[in-house]
């Protein structure tokens, strides 16, 4: 079975020769190496490279144990190296070799060198490292299967591709399993056996428990706002137990790094201007996400708005948590602050829109509700309102536009109008 993922496909074509190295990120088993070693490599094949001149190495492949010494690593790639034509040099979880850094300098210089690195660390691409590479690393990160991708080799109707999709995610694995007991316990035996694993071994994490403690509680709280302080709190009322909020702090920075999750910021709309606190936490797999509760939370509700934000970041904008704030008086005449949120503020470029998620619009009420923060905005960007409703897509006397959640996922250009 062949998965097209062409946006990172033609993203690493259209970066080569550039003279820098390509670093592709992502969570682990999101496909990084099917993109590099099948998709890329056979792409290099029908232009005629030759496979002498494409250079593999897999550093998660015990057979190259020794390749994970840079002197080593080095040499090999030198020796395979015979003439001046262009060689290709493909490396998979590039993090395992020592000083790996100045392994891939060694080749920015070299003409006839073209690399491709792949890693699952975050701080692979650190200042430092940045620093390292002179200004010429050049990142190319992968997520797990976006919904349209996933849509192209599901056997059923969208509705039980969402369904699926909602419960078991979009790791590409999952494609190839039968039957939902298979798929939970791959879920569950990978986030056990080499997400939290890889994060003890490489941070040096002694008590384990409440790092396992607060991913729980940050699965359990998809789409609501928080921050180290307040988590601080829960974990003394709710579980009875003490972790300071600099610890939390330091967890959550782990758990973003190693892109398990990624974390949205308050931006003031009307202020123009980002509130440090609180924030909103999404994991890049719902599927993850589930294993980790042990598949008992299934609210839609949070679960298409962590599922729109990814769709959102898969296509390259940044997203943040938006606040209207707005001054009013009551009854009485006293002067009232309130706070009404938009989903999502999304930015590309000098492009932007405005997103609320609405799992159901059942009635006039419901609908206002939902609107009421969009109608309080007073610029000219372009206002959506998602919603699981089989509606046909329509634009409302107030320039919102209401759409179907399939009719966003399936289609690319389902935001411009």
């Amino acid at each position: 079975m062949v998965i097209k993922r062409d946006i990172y496909l033609d993203k690493l074509i259209a970066s080569k020769h550039n003279g820098m190295i390509k670093v592709i990120t992502g969570i682990r088993r999101c496909g990084k190496s099917y993109l590099l070693f099948n998709l890329f490599f056979d792409y290099l094949k029908s232009q005629g490279v030759d496979d002498d001149h494409i250079i593999k190495v897999d550093f998660e492949d015990r057979r190259n144990k020794a390749l994970r010494d840079p002197d080593a690593l080095l040499a090999h790639i030198d020796g395979r190296m015979k003439n001046d034509k262009m060689y290709y040099i493909l490396l998979d979880e590039v993090q395992n070799v020592r000083e790996f850094e100045d392994v891939l300098n060694s080749y920015l210089k070299i003409d006839n060198a073209d690399v491709y690195v792949t890693g699952s660390n975050s701080k692979f691409l650190s200042k430092d490292v940045i620093t390292e590479f002179r200004g010429r690393g050049d990142e190319i990160k992968i997520t797990p299967l976006c919904f349209r991708e996933f849509m192209s080799v599901f056997k059923g109707s969208r509705e039980q591709a969402l369904e699926e999709y909602l419960t078991f995610g979009g790791l590409p694995k999952l494609v190839t399993m039968e039957g939902d007991t298979q798929k939970m316990e791959y879920l569950k035996s990978l986030f056990a056996k080499t997400y939290l694993t890889d994060i003890k071994e490489r941070y040096r994490i002694k008590n384990d428990t409440e790092l396992e403690e607060l991913i729980d509680v940050i699965a359990s709280s998809i789409g609501g706002l928080t921050n180290p302080t307040k988590l601080e709190n829960t974990f003394k009322t709710v579980k009875n137990v003490t972790i300071s909020k600099q610890t939390i702090k330091s967890y959550l920075d782990i758990l973003e790094d190693v892109f398990l999750v990624e974390k949205s910021i308050r931006y003031d709309i009307k202020g123009k201007k980002y509130i440090d606190t609180p924030s909103k936490y999404y994991f890049s797999d719902l599927g993850l996400r589930n294993a980790r509760i042990n598949f008992r939370q299934y609210e839609v509700t949070h679960l298409m708005e962590n599922l729109i934000y990814n769709e959102l970041r898969f296509r390259g904008m940044t997203v943040d948590v938006g606040v209207v704030v707005l001054n009013t008086k009551d009854e009485e005449g006293k002067s009232l602050r309130k706070q009404l949120e938009v989903d999502f503020v999304c930015n590309q470029g000098s492009k932007r829109c405005y997103i609320q998620s609405a799992l159901r619009l059942p009635t006039e009420e419901k609908r206002e509700q939902e609107l009421r923060s969009l109608k309080n905005i007073d610029d000219s960007f372009q206002k959506f309102v998602i919603t699981e409703d089989p509606i046909k897509r329509y634009q409302d006397n107030n320039g919102v536009v209401f759409m179907n959640i399939y009719e966003f996922l399936l289609d690319g250009e389902s935001l411009k109008v």
